[in-house]
């Protein structure tokens, strides 16, 4: 079925023929094998792949995603894409640790709706997942080794195979010459590099891009989590590789394409009149023409890793490979 997984091979790991697992690979296979399992939901519905769906970079694909009981989240989904280096979790950076942020899906009554504890339970009472948590940590499973568990399948989900890379690695005809031109403007004009560099495109801060406005955008973000006002409509600052397979973006799903997103930089005000605690490199419009958005939109477009080419252009059923069990 569609929206389940996407190339799963190229997301596993398999240990030599004949050879039983180290410890390294055990851990990542169990994290793998939680991740798809709905057992860890309260009607056994909904996986942590549910909403972090594999052919859309482990991102979804809708606004807000569904849970358990068709309750609807608050926030769109992220791609846990990427995330092995990145310094905080969630929109607003209420988890410090992959291994932290990986329970609260878990427990959240929106999302999947267990007690821990029920979780737990689950899991020790299955006899596979009782050798498995054995052999990776020694023991049964507990909060600690699930998060653990869980983190180490997502931090193998790290994608550099782009034609941005090859391009930076010395292969010029890696990209389209109106990609070599989006690159100039993401680094300059447009001042995008500014809030997503480094090698994952982002700059692991929080900003306030001018998406809360105290009356139809209230979600405060990062202020709800500090208690500080100033902060308030702050929120992560995103990775930017894969961006074109998870529309719709932002912390609220509100934009359904590159080009919206593009769009709103150049202008904000006509968007978000009223913005409140907008960052002040965002006053004054960015002045792009259209040519320069199609630019921006053209480089944007090589940081797709190509194992979801076919899907970028399109062809997004070639690209879904089978369920991962």
């Amino acid at each position: 079925m569609v929206g389940t997984a996407i190339a799963a091979a190229s997301f596993m790991v398999h240990p030599a023929s004949g050879q039983p697992p180290d410890r390294g690979s055990a851990r990542i296979e169990l994290g793998r094998k939680l991740f798809f399992d709905p057992r860890l939901s309260k009607d056994s519905t909904v996986s942590c792949a549910s909403c972090h769906k594999p052919e859309f970079a482990f991102a979804d694909n809708v606004a807000l995603s569904p849970g358990v009981g068709g309750a609807v989240g608050t926030r769109n989904t992220p791609t846990v894409m990427n995330t092995s280096a990145r310094t905080s979790m969630f929109w607003d950076g209420r988890a410090e640790t992959l291994e932290d942020q990986a329970i609260f899906p878990i427990e959240n009554p929106l999302e999947m709706a267990l007690p821990i504890a029920e979780a737990l339970e689950r899991i020790n009472g299955d006899r596979e997942y009782r050798e498995q948590f054995q052999l990776a940590y020694d023991g049964p499973a507990t909060a600690r080794t699930l998060g653990r568990a869980l983190a180490a399948y997502q931090k193998t989900l790290n994608t550099l195979d782009t034609p941005y890379d090859r391009y930076i690695l010395g292969d010029d005809a890696a990209i389209s010459e109106a990609a070599k031109r989006g690159r100039l403007l993401f680094i300059g004009k447009g001042k995008c590099a500014e809030c997503h560099s480094g090698e994952d495109f982002t700059s692991d801060r929080f900003r306030n891009i001018g998406l809360y406005d105290e009356k139809t955008l209230t979600d405060r973000g990062r202020g709800l989590i500090t208690g500080n006002a100033d902060e308030h409509g702050q929120f992560k600052i995103p990775s930017l590789r894969n961006i074109a397979m998870t529309a719709p973006y932002m912390h609220n799903g509100m934009f359904e394409t590159l080009r919206e997103v593009i769009g709103y930089y150049n202008e904000p005000d006509k968007v978000v009149p009223h913005s409140v605690g907008r960052d002040a490199t965002m006053n004054s419009p960015l002045g792009l023409s259209e040519a320069e958005m199609d630019d921006i939109e053209a480089f944007l477009l090589t940081l797709t890793d190509d194992r979801f080419s076919d899907a970028a252009a399109g062809d997004q059923q070639t690209a879904i490979g089978a369920v991962p069990r």
